[in-house]
């Protein structure tokens, strides 16, 4: 999979901010793409905390750039564009003291264009990562909302998992009236077509199983029904995806069991793209996976935003900083 990736930022060079430049596993990281040559790191902190940083763990930084927002010359434009952009929400006061901290000063940093990419939440939560992204950066055309989704990687097989990370759970959007302006359905529809996307991007052909306790209507109740209305939603909206559902897990991987369960499904059994219906089973779901089936986890992948925006686990090392970066700067 990486290989693939490098060979796409060898010949589309992009440039990444780590809103965290102080911390060493970020600089063991920008040391390694500086190296590899394939990738332009900017870190973001105070240059002499990043430099000394750099030395004590033995980290070749030298001509990396190093963007303290302290002491950043375009602070003013950075200031009047984020007022702009905030559309009275922030005063230019609010806005500058956000912008002193590195969050927000590395999406605005992509949002101005001067980076491509940004990955953060090596120190910041996932909450401090995505804030920043949906008020500045903000959801592409027809998007709705920001999702997640997992790469599974084991030897040569690839699978998707999404949304693990970010949406607890599906419900109707209303207005002040109380009309439902975004069904959660459509929600959840949405959240499979962007997995299905992500998952191309990456090389996998996506079979997309929305997920369920229940197969074909051998179960009954709320949850089933919204995964039910779901794919019918994101069956007509996207209809160049193999999509089907709702269905349980053995039908989605077992052809014996999916054919079965779900006769003539071009998903049921051949599945490798999978949508949960909600944030606890998601997370439950990958890490299952991960820890018990020996899949590698490459994520969270956030999806629906108008940049490449990650978040790293506060738990994270430089090896799994190294290959966020290669996925975030290709996904620009």
């Amino acid at each position: 999979m990486f290989e693939n990736l490098i060979e796409i930022l060898k010949a589309n060079p992009r440039k990444i901010v780590y809103t965290e430049g102080h911390d060493a596993r970020i600089l063991e990281s920008a040391a390694r793409l500086k190296k590899d040559g394939f990738l332009t790191p900017v870190l973001v902190g105070n240059v002499e905390e990043v430099k000394a940083n750099a030395a004590k763990g033995g980290f070749d930084i030298e001509g990396l750039e190093i963007l303290d927002p302290l002491t950043y010359e375009g602070m003013d434009e950075m200031v009047e564009t984020m007022v702009a952009l905030r559309k009275g929400k922030m005063s230019a006061e609010d806005c500058r003291a956000a912008l002193s901290k590195g969050n927000y000063f590395g999406t605005m940093l992509v949002k101005m264009g001067y980076a491509d990419a940004l990955l953060g939440g090596a120190t910041y939560s996932t909450a401090d990562t995505v804030r920043p992204a949906l008020q500045l950066v903000k959801t592409k055309k027809g998007a709705n909302l920001v999702s997640s989704c997992f790469i599974m990687v084991r030897g040569d097989e690839m699978l998707a998992m999404g949304d693990c990370a970010i949406n607890i759970a599906y419900e109707d959007r209303l207005d002040k009236e109380g009309n439902v302006v975004l069904s959660a359905a459509q929600q959840l529809a949405e959240v499979a077509i962007e997995t299905a996307k992500t998952a191309k991007v990456f090389g996998i052909e996506p079979k997309v199983a929305m997920l369920s306790y229940s197969t074909k209507g051998s179960g009954k109740g709320a949850n089933v029904d919204l995964v039910r209305n779901a794919t019918a939603i994101a069956k007509e909206a996207a209809p160049e995806f193999d999509i089907d559902g709702e269905m349980q897990f053995d039908a989605a991987v077992s052809p014996t069991v999916g054919q079965l369960k779900f006769p003539g499904s071009k998903v049921a059994g051949y599945a490798n793209t999978f949508v949960f219906p909600e944030i606890q089973s998601g997370n439950i779901g990958y890490k299952i996976a991960q820890r018990l089936g020996g899949f590698a986890a490459y994520g969270p992948i956030l999806q629906g935003l108008n940049a490449p925006i990650n978040d790293l686990s506060r738990g994270c090392d430089a090896e799994e900083v190294y290959q966020m970066s290669i996925i975030t700067a290709a996904l620009a």
